[in-house]
């Protein structure tokens, strides 16, 4: 079962990590590892939604998702998306991008560089927002119980995460202008770019979560509709459509999916530029962990068990939120690549980690699951 549902994701890692070692070395195979795992780990909980919305699909529109799925996932999202934010950013164009990104590393590395500032102020704001989001919801299931119950309880301000998230890059802003004017002036230019940047990845954020709620309350119509033609066909004896509304509502449904993938898509491709800047070694590892993500969401399809880990979407918004920090800390100071990838890692072990422990103290108790 394992093998059949993850055969072909075992395949690509394969593949994947051996080419980025013959490209790399052991220093790519360690990036592409990490890559990998925090794709999955981010995207897991994208996998869990996923799974609850395909199982209402018929196998037609199911096998639709999963292979032009993976296509816009794959190759759109994660291997087109970088190259597309390097060459904007850099003001190039993308086959010149991926040109120089292939065969002359130090201009390429020049111009990310020059560019950095601005890839990292708009990806910082952007996941700083999902992070921000989460913690100040209130949920049934805390973690740190601690710290989200009274988070929770700021949530029920308006406009909160928006607000601190622009201070945070007012602020952000202002330091990296006074330490460029501090050193010379040089890049005192740069500060405008990063509070635009900033605010283009706030912006970003909130159509892509317009997009979101959009197909989703068109879903939810559809069902809604669905269901009061079922309830009059029984009332008044006459067939009714349900084809044309079944492939309607699952049209919106793919559409859903593949707007929630994207969103989550940005906070995998945004967080990778936080390790490495090749797009070379970003496309491999969040290659490999698009199609752990899609193998992920046949499982629970067909098994419905992984929903059991309860704190794995926890972990993964706060990785969020740490990777968010160190891209926004970045615009002025240098982090080693290993050390951003392994803060996110450490922090979805620990939760996976609580989340076993919750299960077998529940088993011992023979209580229902609470938080």
């Amino acid at each position: 079962m394992v093998l059949k549902t993850f055969g072909w994701s075992f395949a690509v890692t394969a593949l994947g990590l051996v080419a980025a070692v013959f490209y790399g070395g052991w220093t790519a195979f360690g990036i592409v590892a990490i890559l990998s795992v925090l794709e999955i780990s981010l995207s897991f909980d994208n996998a869990v939604v996923n799974a609850g919305i395909l199982k209402k699909m018929n196998a037609f529109w199911q096998k639709i998702f999963l292979t032009v799925g993976v296509l816009i996932a794959v190759f759109g999202m994660r291997l087109v998306f970088p190259v597309v934010i390097v060459a904007i950013s850099a003001k190039i164009g993308p086959i010149e991008a991926v040109d120089l990104a292939l065969n002359d590393k130090n201009m390429y590395e020049q111009l990310v560089t020059d560019a950095h500032p601005s890839i990292a102020a708009f990806g910082g704001m952007f996941l700083l927002m999902i992070f921000l989001d989460f913690i100040f919801e209130d949920r049934d299931i805390k973690w740190l119980a601690w710290l989200e119950r009274p988070l929770a309880k700021l949530g029920k301000i308006d406009m909160l995460s928006a607000c601190i998230a622009l201070i945070v890059l007012v602020i952000t802003s202002m330091t990296f202008a006074a330490n460029a004017h501090q050193h010379g002036g040089v890049h005192v230019d740069k500060a405008q770019t990063v509070l635009v940047s900033g605010i283009l990845g706030l912006i970003t954020y909130m159509v892509v979560g317009g997009l979101s709620g959009y197909f989703e309350n068109k879903l939810e119509e559809e069902e809604e509709a669905e269901h009061e033609a079922e309830e009059e066909a029984k009332k008044t004896g006459k067939p009714v459509s349900a084809v044309a509304m079944a492939g309607k509502a699952a049209f919106f449904m793919f559409l859903y999916l593949e707007v929630l993938d994207a969103s989550f898509s940005f906070d995998g491709v945004i967080g990778a530029f936080a390790i490495t800047n090749d797009i070379v070694l970003m496309a491999l590892g969040l290659g490999i962990g698009a199609m752990y993500v899609r193998s992920l969401t046949v499982y629970l399809v067909r098994q419905g068990t992984l929903d059991d880990y309860v704190y794995l979407e926890h972990g993964a918004h706060y990785a969020i939120g740490a990777l968010a920090l160190i891209l926004l800390v970045t615009i002025q100071y240098e982090i080693n690549e290993v050390i951003t990838g392994l803060v996110g890692v450490v922090l979805i072990g620990w939760s996976f980690w609580s989340s076993v422990r919750r299960n077998k103290r529940l088993e011992l108790e023979g209580s229902p699951a609470e938080a």
